[in-house]
């Protein structure tokens, strides 16, 4: 019996919509990052007459929210690429970009947690 009679979807359509998919969720990710930087200037904007450090801190807590969704939306783009990595060379960029798009968020999600907690506070 054939291996042919078991393919579901010949490679090259497997590897074309792994391709896609990985374009719209890095899309997806991007337009996250975009759409929180527009909302964060906006904020920006409104309390810089205002110069409060806990609303310059909130406006910064937006962003960090922004960047960290978005950064999980890139990784999750990573992940599926690894899906028809061709070679370990691949697997390996991949593993490294993963690794720096992880640091990235788990560092950026302290300090996420740190200034809420800040904000929290009770004025001095």
């Amino acid at each position: 019996m054939s291996t042919a009679a078991f393919d579901v979807l010949p490679e090259e359509h497997l590897h074309a919509a792994v391709d896609l998919l990985v374009r719209l969720v890095e899309a997806a990710g991007a337009a996250v990052i975009f759409i929180g930087a527009v909302i964060a200037v906006i904020q920006f904007l409104r309390v810089l007459p205002r110069r409060d450090p806990r609303e310059f801190t909130r406006v910064r807590l937006t962003l960090g929210r922004f960047l960290a969704l978005g950064l999980e939306f890139q990784l999750a783009s990573d992940v599926l690429r690894t899906a028809i990595a061709p070679s370990f060379e691949v697997l390996g960029q991949l593993a490294a970009v993963a690794a720096i798009r992880t640091a990235l968020n788990f560092f950026l999600a302290r300090e996420i947690r740190e200034e809420q907690e800040q904000v929290e506070a009770p004025p001095p």
